[in-house]
């Protein structure tokens, strides 16, 4: 296993929608000083952001976890409930259950869990209705 280099924590909101994104400029800013590949950063930005919003839209609350080893980056996006009922169906593109006031913000277009996908070279999401939900996301330095 490959030493680890960085660790941030970020405590995410449900409904805080001012705050919404600041985790992921937050790990942008401590990719770029140290220097991390451009296109690394955009994918880390993209999958970040997108389980960022998801805790605020979805959850009742949670948190996200960044390290940075010598050969990746892993995020750990966890929340308190709801919890994703069809794991499969909320990985279809459009597909959406975010409240009408979510879509009348710009959020809820269903392509959250599709753009971590897309983004990420590995994707873990453990969820169940009614439970918490963690999305493992690493993305490695090639």
């Amino acid at each position: 296993m490959s030493n680890e280099i960085l660790k941030l924590h970020y405590d995410i909101a449900t409904g805080d929608y001012l705050k919404a994104g600041e985790a992921s400029s937050n790990i942008k800013k401590a990719l770029m000083q140290l220097g991390v590949d451009n296109k690394i950063i955009r994918r880390v930005c993209v999958a970040s952001y997108e389980a960022e919003i998801n805790i605020v839209i979805h959850s009742l609350g949670g948190y996200m976890d960044m390290n940075i080893y010598e050969d990746r980056i892993e995020i750990v996006a966890a929340d308190v409930g709801p919890g994703i009922s069809d794991v499969a169906l909320a990985m279809t593109v459009g597909y959406s259950t975010a409240t009408q006031g979510a879509r009348e913000m710009g959020f809820g277009a269903g392509m959250g869990l599709p753009n971590i996908k897309n983004n990420c070279d590995e994707l873990t999401v453990d969820s169940s209705a009614g439970g918490s939900t963690t999305i493992t996301m690493k993305i490695y330095f090639k």
